[in-house]
């Protein structure tokens, strides 16, 4: 199996087709390559580009311009994410088509859970 969750020390030894429980409370935050935006990495695979995510952005931050690859699916839990085609606050969902292009940015800041089918492209 190539899906994993990286830090997660309580999946050592598990069976091929056992669950897994992810403790996301006990994952710590980890920068990204863009200022203000931190994650904790779900569930990731090497393999297919299956990434699942859990985001938290700072008021302010921003990603530069990018391609979604494939369909991007994003939930917002706290705050709110806005591009130039709109906003998208806390409880509501938000997914892009593969080949859709855009600048995120967050104002006042947000709490994301994001899943991307192969990894954006960044411009």
């Amino acid at each position: 199996m190539t899906a994993v969750t990286p830090k997660a020390a309580n999946h050592a030894g598990l069976g091929p087709l056992a669950s897994r429980y992810v403790d996301v409370e006990g994952m710590d935050w980890e920068p990204t390559q863009f200022p203000g935006v931190e994650w904790k990495v779900l569930l990731k695979d090497e393999e297919s580009g299956l990434l699942t995510a859990l985001f938290k952005w700072a008021p302010g931050s921003e990603l530069p311009l990018h391609e979604h690859t494939r369909i991007e699916q994003t939930f917002v839990l706290e705050g709110s994410i806005e591009d130039e085609e709109g906003e998208v606050t806390a409880g509501n969902f938000v997914w892009r088509p593969a080949g859709s292009k855009h600048v995120a940015k967050s104002r006042n800041g947000a709490l994301l859970l994001g899943t991307f089918l192969k990894p954006n492209k960044f411009l």
